[in-house]
């Protein structure tokens, strides 16, 4: 398949030119993204998915790799004391809410779920510590479900490249995106929005000169160029 990356046209892109340009960009260029997170199963994936919260995902891959030995399934997490997932993942944040929610997640599973991760948003929800940002997560990446999780990668990005319009929220944005991307690629495209936020798009200092998608990005045109004039 071919694609065509850069337009001649110097009036405002519309915002289905926009998706375009951006899906196909990535398609081709990041064609089998998917999380950083260290995981082998949906249990590994919702614990990892937990303790990402307000954490890097290089420091909880650390703390996991020692979890998933300690706690290696379900049952074991749903037994433990506070004091024992504490001691493993103190150097994240949060950590006294993030012990509840595990322990709590996994006897949930136990006493709900016979043991297994559920597969649908709204039984995701009902786990300790699982809102939809990370109910998406566990959808899209572990049973390859059509979720768009937004964090604040995906907020930020989204907004600044001009795929989302006036968002005020993380569900708004979820939906305005949802609406555009083709249900093939929204997984992969939270994936593409959180690595280039991560990366290239990063919150206080963009690094514009380095992006590969200017050519289609609100804010380069609108903010980056004007601001750069100036200098």
């Amino acid at each position: 398949m071919a694609f065509c990356f850069y337009t001649n046209k110097t009036e405002p892109l519309t915002k289905k030119e926009r998706y375009r340009l951006f899906i196909e960009y990535f398609v081709a260029h990041q064609p089998d993204v998917t999380t950083e997170l260290r995981h082998t199963n949906p249990y590994q994936l919702i614990v990892a998915v937990i303790l990402s919260a307000q954490c890097t995902d290089k420091r909880v891959n650390i703390i996991t790799t020692e979890f998933y030995k300690k706690f290696p399934d379900v049952n074991s997490l749903a037994k433990a004391e506070f004091d024992e997932v504490y001691e493993l993942i103190k150097s994240c944040s949060y950590p006294n809410n993030k012990t509840k929610h595990l322990i709590g997640m996994a006897q949930k599973l136990i006493s709900d779920f016979g043991g297994v991760v559920p597969v649908e948003l709204e039984e995701l929800q009902k786990l300790p510590g699982v809102g939809r940002k990370t109910a998406n997560v566990i959808a899209s990446v572990a049973f390859g479900k059509p979720a768009m999780a937004v964090d604040t990668h995906v907020f930020r990005v989204s907004a600044r490249i001009g795929l989302t319009t006036n968002s005020k929220t993380p569900l708004e944005t979820e939906k305005q995106l949802v609406k555009h991307i083709p249900e093939k690629y929204i997984s992969s495209a939270h994936h593409w929005l959180i690595l280039h936020g991560r990366y290239v798009c990063i919150a206080r200092r963009p690094k514009c000169r380095e992006c590969k998608i200017s050519h289609f990005c609100k804010y380069y045109k609108t903010v980056y160029l004007k601001e750069s004039s100036k200098n």
